[in-house]
């Protein structure tokens, strides 16, 4: 990129945006992920600033009413990130997720995002996540509780939705359920444009955004393969979008929002110290069995930053405790190994 182009790029990205009655920093948002948006990477990833909106990992809707953060597998916060960070629920009866959304609301976090947008067979045969976009009236029925139960408990707080294409490639469903979903009272979408099938086997088609865009009156912000500022410049210059969410690429490099959109630059090391960074956060706020297993999710996106990856995966998570994936990230990464200039999707796709 052009120093024009990063300049343009962070003026897009450094814009706020008001929704109802709260306003997010940024443009640059963290998607939503199951078992890596957890509260130790939101902890990294805060300490590198830029992100405009963070997104929690999947939270199941029912029984989250009465959920105790200390013990949760999955709905944990720090206190100091509540009123950047949006919680993510996902379920398919309407009054489970309208008792969720109530429990979101009452703990004054930035807002709620309802899941229309996860395909794993465990979800979508509980009629859940994307399984939702082939039932419009459910779809609906669900947006409108949640915004009901978020109304009673905190009128500002705005609800957001995530969602796919559909199960067809074309795009005329998604813009209807796009103006569905506004009308039913979400704020702001986040589009993913794939079909729900497709576990990240085909590109996103990004024109679609711009087709989802134009159908309605709320913002509406791109997600899809956006591996480097160029990537997010393009989308938003393609598609209209209102702004960008990245998921899988902000686990490879979680500093990505700062030198995006504040102009930051890194050397070599901050993959070893963010590693080492990350071992710290999982001490603290998981069990030894939680934390172990979120370190090896997290450490397929470490590996696909390097040339030799698929080599190094093993080596990155062999041992039976913290402190040997420690021993494993200083051995690994305190040379300079090759980065390659994007991270391999098919360690992603793992």
């Amino acid at each position: 990129m052009t120093e024009e182009q990063r300049e343009r790029l962070r003026a897009l990205l450094a814009r706020p945006l008001p929704l109802r009655g709260r306003t997010a920093s940024g443009r640059l948002w963290l998607a939503p992920m199951a078992g890596l948006g957890h509260v130790a990477f939101r902890r990294v990833l805060a300490g590198f600033g830029g992100c405009g909106l963070l997104f929690s990992e999947m939270c199941t809707a029912r029984g989250l009413d009465t959920e105790n953060r200390k013990s949760s597998p999955n709905f944990r916060w720090r206190d100091e990130e509540a009123d950047s960070l949006v919680i993510q629920i996902s379920g398919a009866d309407p009054a489970e997720m309208a008792l969720a959304a109530g429990r979101v609301a009452r703990e004054g976090f930035f807002g709620v995002d309802v899941n229309m947008g996860c395909s794993a067979s465990a979800m979508t045969k509980r009629g859940a996540g994307a399984a939702l976009l082939r039932a419009p009236e459910k779809a609906v029925a669900v947006v409108r509780e949640v915004r009901a139960a978020v109304d009673a408990a905190d009128p500002e707080m705005p609800v957001l939705v995530k969602f796919r294409t559909g199960w067809s490639p074309d795009p005329g469903p998604a813009c209807d359920m796009a103006r569905l979903l506004a009308d039913a009272g979400a704020d702001a979408l986040v589009f993913h444009p794939r079909v729900a099938p497709d576990r990240r086997t085909r590109p996103p088609v990004w024109a679609h955004i711009r087709l989802v865009a134009e159908a309605v009156g709320v913002p509406v912000f791109g997600n899809g393969n956006v591996q480097t500022a160029g990537d997010c410049l393009r989308m938003f210059e393609e598609t209209g979008c209102a702004g960008v969410s990245v998921g899988r690429m902000a686990v490879a490099r979680p500093w990505l929002f700062a030198e995006w959109g504040l102009g930051a630059s890194f050397g070599p090391e901050v993959y070893r110290e963010t590693a080492l960074a990350l071992l710290d956060a999982l001490e603290e706020h998981f069990d030894p069995q939680r934390a172990l297993k979120r370190w090896k999710k997290y450490a397929v996106y470490l590996a696909a930053n390097f040339r030799y990856g698929h080599d190094m995966l093993p080596k990155l998570t062999r041992g039976a405790c913290l402190d040997d994936f420690r021993a494993n990230v200083r051995a690994l990464l305190s040379g300079d190994p090759a980065v390659s200039g994007r991270p391999s999707v098919h360690l992603f796709t793992c």
